[in-house]
């Protein structure tokens, strides 16, 4: 329903709703009624003014009779002034327009010598939107006329004008483009474990007879040089015996050597020339025991565990990233690691190594992430979160997420080029985050890009590419005809 419609709707109603109030008061009621209506469709429409239609064009029925000098003076039947001259019907489609700009009425094309400021119509648009031409004025299925478009309103390509008043009223809003630093940190859960390169493992390479352990247990924190365990082996002891007997064998010192006694022992033998009952093994590393197998008095084989340590002053994360994110994660990008053990605390490392390989059952890859561990609070096999800062770290040109219009096989924003005036400008973006979007071709820093009621705006900028399409092939009528 136009809004023309509407107020002939409103008027009617107030004339048969208050028929039995005016019935038993004076006639003068109804132009306090008429003003009251027209003033509050003109505070709706933003103080548009009334515009008049000519006697010929007007269609509909009587709304109400009006003074004919134009004064505020109304009446509800027909009546005349003190001089006898007769009111004015008024009709449906004469009253109230609601366009921002009233616009004038269209010169015929028939006519060759239009008057000064006249615009040719080029073409008839449907009323509701519908993708529809005529070349001609016609009214769609509703009784609806169609909508002239006047020459000069397509002529500047797909750029869409909108009046000051339907800006006001959509709510229409611009930002200028900026270079920013865009980055989206991709969430994903991990788990602590040791960093493979700081493992050792103590152990003979020949057969050995347990013969002390030191008073260290799992778990227990040893120090590099610290005593484990001592052990004897008859084979130790024969290779001992022949350095001492031949110094300067050098076959003698490096089949000790093979048998990974520790350098500390051989010089100990050929300071004191003579080879103990005993070897003592220390601890190769600083670290933690994890593992102790070594029983005083057992009988161990050559390559068997006797202790395992393990130094956690630094430690890796594990992280299983989904595919989809796979692509915004590069090697050396900072990492935020939180764990339960300490809350409200978080660790920062670093990505170190991205696996070549995504998991079949759950679509992810393992990101290894060095963390270090100075403090020891972090202990293998803690679940921890991790958060990936991901994006580049320079500026990029960027525009709020809001300001793009994206369909999956385009990516639009709309430039604000002032006036009310808004083009549509297809883009290519980038990387997302922090509630803006990197663009990588279309716009340039200093533009300024819609950011609400864009897709209003989109929406006419699509009919008025389809409308023009189809009015190219449309005929427009010769100057000699009448429409």
């Amino acid at each position: 329903m136009s809004r023309t419609a509407i107020l002939a709707a409103t008027l009617v109603a107030l004339a048969a709703g208050g028929g039995g109030y005016l019935a038993g008061r004076e006639e003068a009621r109804l132009p306090d009624l008429v003003e009251t209506a027209r003033a509050s469709f003109q505070q709706w429409t933003g103080g548009a003014r009334p515009q008049e239609a000519t006697a010929a064009a007007a269609t509909g029925p009587v709304v109400y009779y009006r003074d004919p000098d134009g004064k505020p003076a109304y009446s509800q039947e027909p009546r005349s002034t003190p001089d006898g001259r007769a009111f004015v019907a008024v009709r449906a489609s004469e009253d109230v327009s609601f366009d921002d700009e009233p616009e004038p009425e269209p010169a015929s094309n028939a006519s060759t010598d239009n008057p000064a400021g006249a615009r040719r119509v080029l073409y008839y648009r449907n009323p509701m939107g519908l993708p529809d031409t005529s070349p001609v004025p016609k009214k769609d299925s509703m009784g609806m006329d169609y909508i002239p478009v006047y020459e000069g309103e397509a002529e500047e390509g797909n750029v869409v004008k909108v009046s000051p008043g339907k800006l006001q009223r959509t709510g229409v809003r611009s930002e200028p483009v900026e270079q920013r630093v865009v980055s989206r940190p991709v969430r994903v859960p991990g788990t602590v474990q040791l960093d493979e390169r700081r493992v050792t493992v103590v152990a003979t390479r020949s057969e050995a007879f347990i013969d002390k352990v030191e008073g260290v247990t799992t778990g227990d924190r040893v120090r590099k040089g610290q005593p484990l365990v001592s052990v004897y082996s008859p084979e130790i002891n024969a290779a001992g015996a022949q350095l001492i007997s031949n110094p300067g064998f050098e076959g003698s010192r490096r089949r000790l050597e093979n048998l990974n006694v520790p350098p500390e022992a051989i010089a100990e033998m050929e300071r004191t020339r003579r080879v103990p009952m005993a070897v003592t093994w220390s601890a190769p590393r600083d670290g933690v025991v994890l593992e102790r197998n070594a029983v005083e008095g057992m009988r161990a084989g050559p390559g068997d565990t006797l202790f395992r340590i393990a130094d956690i002053s630094t430690l890796w994360v594990l992280a299983d990233v989904p595919e989809y994110d796979l692509s915004s994660v590069r090697t050396g990008q900072p990492v935020s690691v939180r764990v339960r053990s300490a809350p409200g605390r978080s660790f920062v490392g670093k990505v170190a190594l991205i696996y070549p390989q995504v998991s079949k059952e759950t679509r992810t890859t393992r990101v290894r992430i060095e963390l270090p561990n100075p403090e020891a609070l972090l202990l293998p096999d803690m679940y921890a979160d991790v958060e990936i800062a991901t994006g580049a770290g320079q500026p990029v040109v960027a525009v709020p997420e809001d300001a793009l219009i994206d369909t999956g096989a385009r990516q639009v924003v709309l430039l604000d080029r002032g006036e009310g005036r808004f083009e549509p400008r297809q883009v290519k973006v980038g990387t997302r985050g922090n509630g803006f979007v990197e663009i990588r071709e279309g716009v340039e820093p200093g533009d300024r890009v819609v950011t609400a009621a864009n897709f209003l705006i989109d929406a006419e900028s699509n009919l008025k590419a389809a409308l023009q399409a189809m009015a190219s092939a449309a005929t427009v009528p010769n100057e000699g005809q009448k429409p």
